[in-house]
């Protein structure tokens, strides 16, 4: 017997045994629970399946096999906050001005994603789902953006866009400088402060992607019986660049030591990724629970030829409105659900990920409208096509923009990449994004136009200012403030008690 006639077999036969336990036992809760693995900053081009020659990843290698890898698998945002707001909404975030990295400011109560979203953990805790989340929030650090009060049960890991890797190098007290001897303002938002469980602090003692993988296995574990949604924000292979000596040792072989030290924090991920997968399959957990892999954006240096992150065949990386900033690997994973593997090329979004578990877990759906699809039945070729017509992206009120439909697109790239004029690319013949049509396809060119200026007629205005500069900013007020204080205080005549 064919391996697609068994799998079908294979999942007829649970469908049938859960048909038998549910008709046998009242309230029994069928719905999938639900893993989302993020990383940061993967290069498209950095694992196996997609074609990595260096970096071994056997264990998404394998999630890619057995599961359905969507080859045209996006975020919304070419780098991290912004892309993470709108996958934890299920909503571009241009919809509600979140376009810029978030502070990681603990007594800012405006800094964070609008209490005016939902997120969809919130959407699915409403609905029973026991929530968590494990590694990088970076979504708003005061209390009212915690990830308790956004949705989440329970969270282990740092509310900063970045940390370092290596327990010795945590600190409070010790700023991380420039070259130039300057501060490094965006890196001293607590890239070095001690980890956080809940509301209180928690300590590591090996290395980090290994201490979140083993605490997301731990979640899973001590799952009970009603379903979870477990959200594990892995900050690998976010620089710093660090890894374990013996991790970068298997990797001898690449002559850029900065790539060996790449090339050994995607392993030390894939191997913890194992750890989880392994979890779940000793509770008996692995079959009904759907897994989403994806990067939160494209690799970071992947602009520089010979720099550390490879965007594989992709033109640009990180910050990029080319297909290296926002196309990423894109694995769904789920056994009892979607018991044939393959590959899907139409259109899919992170912002499917909040629909797809809101629809399976019976999520509130009041409030703000969800903007994704729920992918399952067209993974299932239940619905055929793409689950999306067109996708879109904006950066900083439009200094950069992107819109692709299944066989165009549209985009104008940074000014600092060369991005001079939009240009305009037939996706189905040029993929790579090697010749600009612009100017031969106007017809083309002006539908794509229409699609994006729509599109965008319904964002707001970008009302954050981007980390680095905010803090900047903020030194600047408390200078002033203070120059203007002293001056006061100056003038005031001293109190005479008679």
């Amino acid at each position: 017997m064919k391996t697609k006639q068994l799998k079908k077999l294979k999942w007829l036969s649970m469908l049938a045994l859960a048909c038998l336990l549910g008709s046998g036992s009242a309230g029994a809760d069928e719905r999938p629970n639900i893993l989302v693995i993020m990383c940061d900053d993967l290069g498209y081009g950095d694992l196996g399946y997609t074609g990595s020659k260096e970096i071994r990843t056997p264990n998404l290698d394998r999630l890619a096999a057995n599961g359905i890898e969507c080859r045209n698998g996006y975020t919304t945002h070419p780098y991290c906050g912004p892309s993470r707001s709108g996958f934890i909404t299920g909503r571009y975030q241009a919809r509600f001005g979140m376009e810029v990295n978030l502070t990681n400011s603990h007594f800012d109560m405006y800094s964070g994603v609008p209490l005016t979203e939902q997120t969809f953990a919130t959407r699915l805790q409403k609905s029973g789902y026991r929530t968590g989340v494990v590694g990088k929030w970076h979504l708003g650090a005061s209390f009212p953006f915690h990830p308790n009060n956004r949705g989440f049960d329970y969270f282990y890991g740092f509310l900063s866009g970045g940390h370092s890797y290596f327990p010795e190098d945590v600190t409070t007290t010790k700023p991380l400088l420039l070259d130039n001897g300057e501060p490094h303002y965006s890196a001293n938002e607590g890239s070095c402060w001690p980890l956080m469980r809940n509301n209180n602090t928690a300590e590591f003692k090996d290395y980090l992607t290994r201490e979140l993988s083993r605490d997301a296995a731990r979640f899973v574990s001590k799952s009970g019986d009603e379903p979870f949604l477990l959200y594990l924000a892995y900050n690998a292979p976010h620089k710093p660049l660090e890894a374990p000596e013996e991790t970068i040792a298997k990797y001898s072989n690449i002559k850029n030591k900065n790539r060996r030290i790449y090339a050994a924090m995607v392993d030390e991920m894939d191997q913890g990724i194992g750890v989880v997968l392994d979890a779940l399959k000793e509770s008996g957990k692995y079959e009904n629970t759907l897994i989403f892999f994806f990067s939160d954006n494209g690799g970071s240096g992947a602009h520089n030829p010979g720099n550390f992150s490879t965007s594989g065949p992709f033109k640009g990386g990180k910050g990029s409105m080319h297909e290296g900033g926002c196309h990423v690997p894109f694995i769904v994973h789920w056994p009892a659900g979607l018991p044939e593997a393959g590959k899907f090329d139409g259109l899919v979004s992170a912002l499917d990920v909040a629909a797809t578990s809101v629809a399976l877990g019976k999520g509130d759906t009041s409030g703000s409208p969800l903007e994704g699809v729920n992918l399952i039945p067209y993974l299932r070729g239940e619905k055929k096509g793409s689950p999306h017509e067109a996708l879109f992206w904006r950066m900083q009120d439009g200094v950069a923009w992107s819109v692709r439909t299944v066989d165009t697109k549209f985009l104008l790239e940074q000014k600092k990449y060369g991005g001079k004029v939009p240009v305009l690319y037939d996706m189905a013949n040029d993929p790579y994004e090697s010749t600009d049509i612009a100017d031969a396809a106007p017809e083309r060119r002006a539908t794509m136009a229409k699609l994006w200026n729509d599109w965008n007629s319904q964002n707001m205005g970008n009302i954050w200012l981007q980390s680095g500069g905010y803090q900047k900013w903020r030194l600047r007020m408390y200078e002033e403030l203070y120059e203007k204080l002293e001056k006061e205080a100056a003038k005031k005549k001293p109190i005479v008690i008679e």
